[in-house]
């Protein structure tokens, strides 16, 4: 256990001998100069030893004030910075959001600089996970969910819509549909799948084509990975519009033909604690800023 004189005494001593004056060590602790003298003799009464020369004007630091004057100093500046950093991490807020790895990868990712832009004082953390996680459970504020919901407990808010259609890169020279009989397909596994997924069983319903095997190709466990295969000339993938939007504009992808697929939609999930309505109100108009024309109404 450690033995030690009272704080108050510490201060006191430490802003005196710094100041060499007991009138300014008053005024910068709010105490009067009476009182900083008191605190300064409880020290030297519990150390045994005397530590200043009081004169008239002002106060001469002794041996043993020199002695103990720097690692005070040190250690009530040690104090201020520890404590400082610890306020500064609760005054920050931190929002943690769940989405798919495809979502997090391909449209969370690119914005978050816009997102601490927007909200300085936020921390954002995501959470990428392809399987529904359960917010109260593991900690998390929000999720990004893809389907057509009801999310029973959860408040629900749609953001944006997705559609599908053949994609991939500009260097496989893909004109016709009647060219997909020479091209590898490329899919990734759907978690959910119903009839209308749009998959390319689904696409070649739609469109018609005979000619085509829709369980030909290469598999990918992960939608961002088929998109990755696509953009390195490895085949065509059916691809939510969405999310490869930035490589359509920029021609690393194409688009050769349709027709387009509806998907489903992506909504903002949370639970609903009041506490926290605010910081869910900002993720949301966020999130509808940076969707713009994809955003719903």
């Amino acid at each position: 256990m450690r033995k030690l004189p009272p704080l108050a005494s510490l201060r006191a001593f430490e802003a005196a001998a710094r100041h060499l004056s007991f009138k300014r060590a008053a005024e910068e602790l709010g105490v009067t100069p009476t009182a900083i003298s008191h605190q300064v003799r409880l020290l030297e009464d519990w150390l045994g030893v005397r530590l200043f020369e009081r004169r008239t004007r002002q106060v001469v630091a002794l041996p043993a004030a020199q002695q103990l004057y720097p690692v005070l100093h040190e250690g009530f500046d040690a104090f201020a910075q520890a404590l400082g950093a610890v306020a500064s991490r609760r005054a920050r807020r931190t929002i943690t959001v769940s989405a798919t790895s495809a979502f997090t990868a391909r449209w969370l990712v690119p914005r978050i600089a816009s997102f601490r832009k927007a909200h300085p004082g936020l921390d954002l953390r995501l959470h990428a996970s392809d399987e529904p996680v359960n917010l109260a459970e593991q900690g998390i504020d929000a999720a990004i969910r893809y389907g057509r919901g009801p999310y029973p407990g959860l408040v629900s808010l749609p953001l944006m819509a997705t559609r599908f259609a053949p994609v991939c890169s500009p260097s496989l020279g893909l004109r016709r549909r009647a060219d997909l009989a020479r091209k590898p397909l490329l899919h990734f596994e759907w978690h959910r799948r119903r009839a209308d997924t749009p998959t390319w069983q689904r696409w070649i319903e739609v469109a018609g084509v005979g000619h085509v095997d829709a369980a030909s190709g290469v598999v990918f466990s992960d939608e961002s990975h088929a998109i990755q295969a696509a953009l390195a000339g490895q085949g065509v993938a059916m691809l939510s519009l969405l999310l490869v939007a930035p490589d359509l504009r920029s021609g690393a992808l194409v688009q050769p033909f349709g027709p387009v697929l509806d998907g489903d939609r992506y909504h903002l999930v949370h639970a609903g604690d009041p506490a926290r309505q605010p910081l869910m109100d900002a993720l949301a108009a966020w999130l509808r800023a940076e969707a713009g024309d994809d955003a719903l109404a």
